[in-house]
């Protein structure tokens, strides 16, 4: 607990971030909206009206079963806190009004949160017959945001109170000065009763935040673990999470490439909007990764290109006679091709490239034979990556926009491997971009954070990163 502590101290001498993110981490702003939707969420649809204040039977009106907290057997049935009346009025609370919320964000603390609500009170008069009571109630609360000790966002109770407003009379017979008992012991006993629904909600939002701690599966390439870099920050309009993304591979083992010092400027985040930005280093570990497997690298034979790109000596003949010597025309065409050394992504304004070195080993064979090298290149694939985000991933899609190459070996005669550019840009696109693609229809993962979708995000390229905006 003392460590909790600590750390709300630190994190409330933090300010948010504005400018650049010097980091490479995850950096997610989650509007104030959708920490009330998740709120919200947990009064309507989710367990806390149910196991703390009894059954909800409908939307507009929490009515509380009678074996629930409130109703028979609860706190202030006869025999209860309402003793002190039980001769009188017999009074236990039977309806609640679904709460509504109203939240603030405090910068440098927390939250401050505020539930309204109207309370039915049901019993026997003191004169006999049905007495039904109704009393609003507000309920205010101060809540800290700070750091758990499994290192995911934590929201912590730190003070709650209660106003009883209005008290009527529904119906039955009640003497004038029985109002005031009736209002003085409501005012002891519903903090002890309403305070705890605040601490359920929190409950239920922290299993919310603490997704942001989760491994996400990267199909046969391995994992990514998000945590937290550091303590969260928050502002009058959003909460601010720094998420460090951990690639591990098949075997569990982290996945450490080099992180360039690429500062990133985060721009403003927009009024009633989530925005989270996913830097560079993502795209270079989730290729590097690829590279490191070897699945960037092919072997293409003619099976695997469609019958308009022939993959023979004839075609190559009429493009470099000299390449073949004394091969005769008609045979198979063996493409290798390897890359050797990590991709290189580009993220630039409203533009994403992905730049492959690889050698292409040529060779020529015919059925059941051993290949025979012709000849070796050096070639640079430029493909261009579209973009795509889904509800929980970032899709990422290639095309081929050019190949460059050189001559690197001959087993014959030197000469002008460019013109090989045309027909190896055909054979690449229909058999290796291909391949890529099934490859990357893993995608990056997104962190799950209040399950906020950006499946209909708006997709923004920048300098060194991509960020995603959706509307709260």
């Amino acid at each position: 607990m003392l460590g909790v502590w600590f750390l709300l101290l630190l994190w409330g001498l933090a300010a948010p971030c504005q400018g650049l993110l010097e980091t490479v981490g995850t950096l997610a702003r989650i509007d104030k909206d959708e920490l009330g939707k998740a709120i919200q969420n947990s009064l309507v649809g989710g367990p806390v009206l149910q196991n703390v204040l009894g059954t909800v039977t409908s939307v507009n009106q929490g009515l509380l079963g009678s074996g629930g907290l409130l109703g028979g057997g609860g706190l202030l049935t006869y025999g209860g806190i309402f003793g002190v009346v039980e001769e009188l009025s017999g009074l236990k609370i039977e309806e609640l009004t679904l709460p509504k919320l109203s939240l603030k964000l405090l910068p440098g603390f927390g939250v401050q949160l505020g539930l309204h609500t109207k309370v039915g009170l049901h019993g026997s008069g003191p004169l006999g017959g049905l007495l039904q009571l109704a009393a609003e109630v507000n309920v205010s609360s101060r809540v800290a945001l700070g750091m758990s000790p499994r290192g995911t966002p934590m929201l912590i109770l730190k003070r709650c109170t209660m106003l009883l407003g209005h008290i009527s009379l529904v119906s039955g017979l009640l003497p004038a000065p029985l109002f005031g008992v009736v209002e003085q012991t409501l005012c002891k006993v519903l903090p002890d009763l309403l305070c705890p629904v605040v601490d359920s909600v929190l409950g239920v939002v922290n299993e919310l935040l603490g997704t942001v701690l989760s491994l996400v599966p990267l199909g046969a390439l391995g994992s990514v673990e998000f945590t937290l870099a550091t303590l969260p920050l928050i502002s009058n309009q959003y909460i601010e999470l720094d998420i460090n993304a951990i690639v591990k591979g098949v075997a569990g083992d982290m996945v450490d490439f080099p992180k360039p010092h690429v500062p990133v400027k985060v721009p403003p985040k927009k009024d009633h909007t989530s925005q989270v930005t996913v830097p560079l280093y993502l795209f270079n570990t989730v290729f590097g990764v690829l590279q490191t497997n070897g699945a960037l690298d092919l072997d293409i034979t003619p099976e695997l290109v469609p019958s308009n790109v022939p993959l023979t000596t004839t075609n190559l003949a009429a493009l470099v006679p000299e390449a073949l010597g004394k091969l005769p025309p008609g045979r198979h065409l063996l493409l290798s091709l390897k890359v050797k050394e990590v991709p290189t992504v580009m993220l630039q304004s409203k533009k994403a490239t992905v730049s492959i070195a690889a050698i292409i080993h040529v060779l020529s064979f015919i059925p059941q034979g051993t290949p025979e090298a012709l000849f070796q290149l050096n070639g640079v694939l430029t493909l261009n990556a579209q973009l795509a985000p889904s509800a929980t991933k970032l899709h990422i899609s290639l095309s081929l926009e050019r190949l460059d190459v050189k001559l690197a070996s001959s087993f014959s005669r030197a000469f002008d491997a460019s013109r090989l550019e045309a027909w190896l840009s055909d054979v690449l696109r229909t058999a290796y971009v291909q391949k890529l693609n099934v490859d990357l229809e893993v995608g990056i993962p997104l962190p799950k954070i209040l399950n906020v979708n950006f499946a209909n995000s708006l997709l923004e390229i920048i300098e060194n990163a991509v960020v995603l905006t959706v509307a709260s």
